[in-house]
């Protein structure tokens, strides 16, 4: 899944940041609803957060939601400060 219209809030600045969300994942018993996933992504537009923290905890969200076998989550942000960020994020069950 591919959300390129994520955006977030620095906690420092109080500037926008805008990053390309992409989730890929396994799932088990459980299935990740698009319309859902878009209106928690959404969630975050008002939010501070920096890059690592806020794809670190849309991974622990989505995790304990769907209980996937496998999930990665890549959160590829525009330039800020000149300076392009990619984070990563992967789990994998036990």
């Amino acid at each position: 899944m591919e959300c390129p219209e994520f955006t977030c809030v620095c906690p420092r600045t109080g500037q926008p940041d805008f990053a390309t969300i992409r989730i890929h994942y396994v799932p088990d018993q459980l299935c990740v609803e698009l319309k859902s996933l878009k209106l928690y992504l959404w969630s975050y537009r008002d939010e501070g957060a920096f890059h690592e923290a806020v794809i670190n905890k849309i991974l622990d969200d989505l995790v304990r939601a769907c209980q996937p076998r496998k999930m990665t989550v890549v959160g590829d942000f525009n330039v800020r400060g000149g300076i392009h960020t990619t984070v990563t994020a992967t789990y994998t069950k036990s």
